[in-house]
């Protein structure tokens, strides 16, 4: 999976000059009781806005969790994004990301996304071009490593085990949680909102 995929995790200056991706998918993460994000998610959050502002993409797709209504990942990048000056319009967000795979899916099936950036951290980020490449979405990376994280150690073992159901995964290809209605990634990110 690392092997096969490192060759797809650019720069953030090569990013802004390739220019022609669809959307900056930004994978979600934590967000704090208080509704603040996470170090992890904040730093994928400024490295998707840092593209955006320098080109990469004319749209960002804020991805994560918010199944449950005391919870809400992509709520929470999506205000951060409008407080550092970025048009709502400009903003999607994919509130049944549940994962890394649903979010890759639904960038494709829902958005209908045909080639995007992801964002996340490096660790994460091999396993979701690896997600994006079996399902036949064109993508590249950006690492979002701005800082050390005290949590790496179980991240790393998670994503261990997280690499062996994204490989089965790719092999069944199930449908995500939910599907629903096409929601044109070169729209309104306004139609987005709850």
């Amino acid at each position: 999976m690392v092997k096969g995929t490192e060759s797809r995790i650019i720069s953030l200056e090569k990013a802004a000059e390739n220019g022609d991706y669809d959307c900056i998918l930004v994978l979600g993460a934590k967000v704090m009781p208080d509704g603040s994000l996470s170090p992890i998610l904040k730093d994928r959050v400024k490295v998707g806005l840092e593209l955006y502002f320098n080109g990469a993409a004319p749209k960002l797709l804020m991805s994560g969790d918010h199944g449950r209504k005391e919870y809400d990942e992509v709520g929470a990048m999506k205000n951060f994004a409008i407080s550092e000056g970025v048009s709502s319009a400009d903003l999607f967000m994919d509130h049944a990301g549940f994962s890394t795979y649903e979010s890759v899916y639904r960038a494709k099936e829902i958005f209908g996304a045909k080639r995007v950036l992801i964002v996340t951290q490096k660790y994460h980020l091999h396993r979701a071009l690896y997600i994006a490449k079996r399902l036949g979405l064109e993508a590249d990376g950006v690492a979002s490593d701005l800082r050390d994280y005290r949590s790496m150690a179980y991240n790393n073992t998670r994503e261990y085990l997280a690499r062996i159901k994204a490989f089965g995964m790719c092999i069944f290809k199930p449908e995500p949680t939910y599907l629903g209605e096409t929601i044109p990634i070169y729209g309104d990110g306004n139609l987005t909102n709850d």
